[in-house]
């Protein structure tokens, strides 16, 4: 073993930007600090890089607090050509595209005098169920628009919806083309109103509707890069669809505060995946295990100022 590169310490300055910041725990290098800053360089990499496709993993309830915004800048930017997301993100997403908003809350409260209140908590965040009247209303009218007996993707899907937005993930998604896959939208909101919606009409969403055009996507890469922020069913969508081409992913960068050791695999480690052929052996690829509304917000700053 060598000891060649010395850790550097770290000195504050009233004036420094975040991007000297980093650079600061860059040198520093050690720990969650020091994976934050490869983080920022990997995903700058990947973002500036010609002819890399990038896939955006969004899971957890990333909407709720306030992490939606970088997303829809993100797609705005041109620095993500797929996105897979929870349902859940989704439904939030559109709460906040009609109107209706999620509210500052505490985790210290009484849950049994909130459901009297009707309003839901997620953590520390708090949504009134006034926001799922609003939010039914405009799924209904939404649904309404595709003509009956038709024959839907859920991206296709979520297309439709989010041109009738004019804010947020989806609508933005809808304005650049970028297609949103979602392979558990019936886990969520959304789920639950196209199910009501289909007590009286014949729309039929196929779930494997998508698989051709997101393995076009892979197939067509000349590199691939993933960004996920979380794990679960974004995650591994995102990864195993590689498992069907000749390569792996080039870049990964993962956000997570789950542990590797019990099997999950929102804590599964990114070398792992290179036992799947997921992430290709000479991948750069970094974890940073913490809480995503404090590391998530950082590096894209930092790749932005940069």
């Amino acid at each position: 073993m060598e000891c060649d590169v010395p850790v550097q310490q770290i000195h504050i300055k009233p004036e420094m930007t975040i991007s000297s910041l980093i650079g600061a725990m860059e040198r520093a290098g050690a720990y969650n600090g020091g994976a934050l800053s490869r983080a920022v360089q990997i995903a700058g990499t990947m973002f500036k890089e010609e002819g890399v496709t990038r896939f955006f993993g969004l899971a957890g309830a990333m909407v709720p607090a306030g992490m939606g915004g970088i997303v829809s800048d993100l797609m705005e930017a041109g620095y993500i050509d797929v996105l897979v997301s929870t349902g859940a993100n989704l439904t939030h997403d559109v709460i906040e595209a009609i109107g209706c908003h999620h509210f500052r809350g505490t985790d210290r409260c009484n849950d049994i005098e909130l459901r009297h209140d009707e309003i839901n908590r997620i953590y520390d965040v708090y949504l009134p169920n006034e926001s799922f009247v609003e939010f039914e209303g405009f799924m209904q009218e939404v649904l309404s628009k595709i003509p009956d007996k038709s024959v839907i993707s859920i991206s296709d899907l979520l297309a439709h919806i989010g041109s009738n937005l004019k804010s947020g993930i989806l609508a933005t998604a809808a304005r650049k083309k970028i297609p949103i896959f979602c392979p558990a939208i019936q886990d969520s909101m959304i789920g639950l109103q196209f199910w009501l919606y289909r007590q009286t009409h014949g729309i039929v969403v196929d779930a494997f509707g998508d698989m051709d055009r997101l393995m076009d996507i892979c197939f067509s890469a000349e590199k691939a890069g993933a960004f996920l922020v979380g794990g679960g069913v974004p995650k591994n969508y995102i990864l195993q669809s590689m498992l069907m081409t000749s390569m792996g992913f080039s870049y990964a960068v993962q956000l997570t505060g789950d542990r590797p050791d019990l099997g999950g695999l929102s804590g599964a480690t990114l070398d792992e995946a290179r036992s799947w052929g997921k992430v290709d052996e000479d991948a750069k690829t970094v974890t940073v295990y913490g809480d995503a509304t404090i590391t998530f917000p950082l590096i894209m700053a930092a790749v932005m100022g940069r």
